[in-house]
């Protein structure tokens, strides 16, 4: 007879009842907000979490009317290629943008009240966007579907043709949708056309009664307050506004050096813009770098080779490229696994800032430096035909035609003695040496204008 090992059997014994009480990890995210940059990161570091938490699968809860199609598709994209099993909960609606996330997750439950479609490209005033627009969102739709595969009798899972026809009313759908409407289906219409697996009423019954888990710990995705300013900072339309802010700060500092202000606008919009992209992973320290290199140029531009050659033009080239690179995902400027449509997303969205500046540049930039607070900042001397005046201050317009002495180099930049009085000056072609006779021909941009007398 075999000895009895009581050691051993206390120790299975022990094991099997934890096992027995072990509680799986169920991961809930809510997108109850407008698809956008915000809810994109909420996904985004949800769905780390769940895996960095070791859920067993994670419940995403939908109660949207839809967003923006750019993000919309960079969180289905998420969904598709996350190792969990990711659960969609129409809580009330999934229209337009919501209807494409709730598709790409591999199960889709609705609550018995709900709704799921209508995904047709619409602008800011609700007016469908022209077919070019509709023709990208239908093949998204419908790879998204295709995405789930057929089942063992060879039938889609999800009916590609039904994802279409959420997006253009011209799809007609055999006993479901006649052409001209735009399909939305409710829950029971979602279940007959295998778009939805059941309906519920709450996440805890989905979990229970339609993923047959008894014993589960529910933990819910707690969005941060950081994760709320870099949604915020990251949505396109405000990266376009910071990208103006950027360049219509160093060019105002160009045509008024010194003032200052223009200068603290443009750096404080470059690290509102660089800081969420950095900490996310997307801007890399060397594209930064370009950035930094590029505004050295400028300034290099500015102070020792005056007038806008081959560093000016080098400094914008570099600017605008790490402003592009840093919104693409990148390793080292490879580009092999990066997505045509976000190097796409990327240059839209720093060429809209530029163009934003550049018409902002055309329509007001005369009568700021002219006559607005540019202007008073910098004690503009051009002369305003007409009104018949000249904008140099008195005290300082007695200045102009008398000479003085270089009291340090001016290359081009540097300071005069008038009258035992120093003033900042530039020197207005070539360099001066220090101790020159110079006389001053004009006052502008808050600094004297000299020429060196021979």
């Amino acid at each position: 007879m075999k000895k009895f090992h009581k050691p051993l059997f206390f120790l299975a014994l022990f094991f099997c009842l934890f096992a027995a009480n072990a509680q799986d990890t169920i991961y809930q995210i809510d997108i109850d907000k407008e698809i956008g940059s915000t809810t994109w990161r909420y996904l985004r570091t949800g769905l780390h979490q769940a895996r960095e938490n070791g859920a067993k699968a994670v419940v995403l809860r939908l109660n949207t009317y839809g967003g923006t199609v750019v993000h919309a598709d960079s969180m289905r994209t998420a969904i598709l290629n996350c190792p969990l099993p990711v659960y969609a909960f129409v809580d009330n609606n999934a229209a337009s943008a919501g209807a494409l996330i709730a598709i790409a997750c591999d199960s889709i439950y609705m609550r018995s009240s709900a709704s799921m479609g209508a995904a047709t490209v619409v602008n800011e005033t609700g007016a469908a966007m022209p077919d070019k627009y509709q023709s990208y969102m239908r093949a998204t739709m419908r790879a998204t579907a295709e995405a789930h595969g057929k089942d063992s009798t060879g039938n889609w899972r999800r009916n590609p043709l039904i994802a279409e026809a959420m997006v253009d009313e011209r799809i007609v759908v055999p006993h479901l949708c006649d052409s001209g409407k735009v399909l939305t289906l409710t829950a029971s219409e979602a279940i007959a056309q295998r778009y939805c697996e059941g309906t519920v009423e709450s996440v805890d019954e989905l979990i229970a009664q339609q993923l047959h888990r008894n014993r589960y710990t529910l933990q819910q995705f707690e969005p941060s307050l950081f994760d709320e300013i870099a949604g915020f900072l990251t949505n396109p339309a405000l990266q376009a506004i910071l990208v103006t802010l950027i360049f219509g700060g160093i060019f105002m500092e160009l045509k008024t050096p010194g003032v200052g202000l223009p200068a603290a606008v443009a750096c404080t919009a470059a690290v509102l813009y660089f800081a969420p992209l950095y900490l996310d992973g997307l801007a890399a320290n060397w594209e930064i770098l370009i950035f930094v290199v590029g505004v050295i140029l400028l300034i290099f531009e500015i102070f020792v080779i005056p007038g806008f050659g081959i560093a000016g033009i080098s400094g914008f080239t570099l600017i605008f490229a790490a402003l592009v690179l840093a919104l693409v995902g990148n390793v080292n400027f490879d580009f092999e696994f990066v997505p045509g449509r976000e190097i796409g997303r990327g240059l839209i969205t720093v060429s809209a800032g530029f163009i934003i500046y550049f018409v902002l540049l055309l329509l007001f930039f005369k009568k700021l430096t002219s006559k607005g607070p540019i202007g008073r900042l910098a004690l503009n001397s051009a002369q305003d035909k007409d009104e018949g005046y000249i904008g140099v201050p008195p005290e300082l317009q007695q200045y102009i035609g008398q000479t003085g002495e270089a009291a340090t180099i001016l290359r081009p930049s540097g300071k005069v003695v008038i009258d035992g009085t120093q003033f900042d000056a530039v020197a207005l072609h070539g360099y001066i040496e220090q101790g020159a006779t110079v006389r001053v021909v004009k006052y502008e941009n808050a600094q004297l204008y000299v020429v060196e007398v021979k």
